[in-house]
């Protein structure tokens, strides 16, 4: 004989009452690129030399650098 099987709801947990937020972000520390002046935030790959980062992207530090030769070769 087949037996039903009832699934009570009231059984599961009631996940919209739990805080699914697992994970907030630091404050980290931030700096303008020396370039365009976007704001950079502190990640991990930057911990060691962090005082040494000046540029947001290797296109600006590229700009920056042709920039700096353009103007000495003026002179």
């Amino acid at each position: 004989m087949a037996e039903k099987i009832i699934l009570r709801m009231d059984f599961w947990p009631k996940l919209h009452h739990v805080n699914i937020m697992a994970h907030v972000k630091p404050i980290l520390p931030e700096k303008d690129c020396a370039h365009c002046g976007r704001v950079m935030v502190w990640r991990k790959a930057w911990a060691k030399n962090w005082e040494d980062v000046k540029y947001c992207s290797q296109r600006c530090r590229r700009e920056a650098k042709s920039n700096k030769s353009a103007d000495q070769s003026r002179k």
